[in-house]
């Protein structure tokens, strides 16, 4: 098995597993034909602190639920794969600074999902594409909001029921996280780029030779 393909089964196990957690706390309440809503994050309470921690991982529907799963094991992955040196801090980050200042500034509604966490994984890979200015970390940016471009909307108030403060939280944890990363995960060619530069250089020296011995 080659190193990059390693690399990139790595990268799953981490966003996989939080993605199976989330599935199994929904399987969970449809078998027990209860609701975990009350574990949710309430702003501002003593209570609602504890959703700091549980309410990514309560979502209030099968919709609500997988409207999460793809955008998180999609970009779970990619930052996992692309920013490995960081990636687990910024998850971290993403995770709970998040929720805490959601609980400090967000209106007084239970607050779940995982999809502010979501938002600030997608800030952090559109605002590290446009830091770092390498040509990875900026097509992985456009492709991001190739993506998920639609997910901006979701920073407005437009749809009641909706956690728009969650998601506008994200996204400034995201470029907080893409600005204090910016010099980790420098861009590093990869094996076969090398190869291919090494067969293009000799290709050169081919053409040069050839066009020597002709010219002699």
């Amino acid at each position: 098995m080659t190193k990059e393909k390693t690399k990139f089964i790595q990268s799953i196990y981490i966003p996989a597993s939080f993605v199976l957690v989330i599935i199994l706390v929904k399987i969970i309440e449809s078998i027990l034909g209860i609701s975990f809503v009350n574990f949710g994050l309430y702003p501002r309470t003593i209570h609602g602190l504890l959703g700091i921690i549980t309410s990514p991982l309560l979502h209030s529907n099968i919709e609500h639920l997988f409207s999460n799963v793809f955008p998180l094991l999609v970009l779970g992955v990619s930052i996992d794969y692309f920013y490995s040196d960081s990636s687990k801090k910024v998850f971290l980050i993403s995770y709970f600074l998040t929720g805490l200042l959601v609980w400090i500034f967000a209106r007084e509604s239970y607050h779940i999902g995982a999809s502010g966490v979501v938002y600030a994984l997608f800030s952090f890979m559109f605002f590290s594409g446009i830091l770092k200015r390498d040509k990875r970390s900026i097509t992985l940016s456009l492709l991001v909001v190739f993506l998920y471009g639609g997910l901006i909307y979701g920073v407005f108030p437009i749809k009641e029921g909706v956690s728009w403060e969650s998601h506008l939280i994200g996204v400034i944890v995201g470029l907080f996280t893409a600005v204090f990363f910016r010099k980790k995960d420098i861009y590093k060619r990869y094996d076969w780029e090398d190869e291919r530069l090494e067969e293009d250089v000799r290709n050169l020296e081919v053409s040069y030779k050839k066009g020597y011995q002709a010219e002699s």
